[in-house]
């Protein structure tokens, strides 16, 4: 594994320097923490919508669980879930005041995910756009609790101590959260299959620049959000209809082609420059991350990650688990 925090804990389990014990115990605690890395990566991710400030709650989990005597912990799964929520839900509160500055729509951070995820369909729901847009109007707390209870299945007295309340408080939390995405999360969500059929009809219409060909992809009330950040252009405000989106797109055939991605889980696209005959290595750069929201055989929704603050998880599949590595059942 070649991320930072990982090699934080190498470092910090250097050579001991007290006798076998101190060694053995520094051995069995970094073990632990790389065994459960992807899960507490997963957590982070899912309450934060950001890979970057994900992998800032995991340094500080790291740090905090290097402490520990791993022989009183007498389960780790939910002791370090506990840590990485903390250290999320504070991070959680000072990026919600970032987003209030955000320029144009705010999108999750797209991770380029392996073939298994979306062999976790309870996995792959929740780390897809669509699902962490509607987690994003939910208060951090009651984020918190649902993303453990519903995704992670941890027991209401694990929240609590992870969250700082009582179980009876977290009941109630977890309720009212429940009800607030059940009316906000997409209907008539597709299969993998149909989903790769439209992304792929999606894709040779949008290269060929057919607009007739393209709207025949679009729900009639499909909805396009561009996250720029302020950095590139993208559109400031959600973009509404077949028409209007089609017209923006179709403004791509000529200056981009689109390959096919797993994005969160699911089938999507990363739009690359048009290669030149004095810059061929352009067309290897992903400019976009396109993913969409499926229904019916028709393409519901799409979001367009353009920051590119956020295209830096790309270059490799990025591991997403709800159980430690080895063991399913942990």
């Amino acid at each position: 594994m070649n991320d930072r925090t990982t090699a934080t804990a190498r470092t910090e389990a250097g050579p001991a320097t007290d006798g076998q014990q101190t060694h053995d115990r520094t051995d069995a605690v970094t073990r632990t923490f790389v065994r459960h890395r992807n899960l507490l990566f997963t957590v982070a991710y899912e309450l934060l919508g950001s890979a970057a400030d994900a992998e800032d709650a995991l340094q500080e989990t790291w740090l905090r669980w290097a402490g520990v005597d791993p022989g009183t912990v007498r389960q780790p799964r939910a002791y370090l879930v506990r840590i990485a929520t903390r250290q999320a839900l504070s991070q959680l509160r000072a990026l919600g005041r970032r987003k209030e500055s955000y320029v144009g729509p705010w999108l999750p951070e797209p991770l380029l995910t392996a073939p298994d995820v979306a062999e976790d369909v309870e996995l792959a729901e929740s780390v897809s756009m669509a699902m962490m847009l509607v987690m994003e109007t939910l208060a951090p707390t009651e984020r918190a609790v649902f993303v453990l209870r519903e995704v992670f299945d941890l027991g209401y007295d694990e929240i609590a101590e992870a969250v700082g309340k009582s179980p009876a408080a977290v009941r109630q939390i977890a309720h009212r959260a429940r009800a607030h995405v059940a009316a906000r999360r997409p209907r008539g969500a597709a299969s993998e299959e149909e989903t790769r059929r439209t992304v792929e009809a999606f894709r040779r219409a949008v290269e060929t620049g057919d607009l007739q060909r393209l709207l025949d992809t679009l729900a009639p009330d499909v909805v396009l959000l561009t996250d720029g950040g302020g950095v590139v252009r993208a559109a400031l405000a959600p973009v509404v209809g077949a028409d209007q989106v089609a017209r923006v797109l179709a403004r791509l055939a000529a200056t981009a082609s689109l390959r096919p991605a797993k994005i969160n889980g699911a089938p999507a696209l990363t739009v690359h420059p048009a290669a030149t005959a004095g810059d061929a290595r352009a067309a290897d750069t992903v400019d976009t991350v396109l993913a969409l929201r499926v229904a019916d055989g028709l393409v519901t929704g799409l979001y367009a990650v353009r920051n590119p603050e956020k295209l830096h998880h790309l270059h490799r599949e990025t591991p997403l688990r709800r159980h430690a590595d080895d063991d399913p059942l942990t």
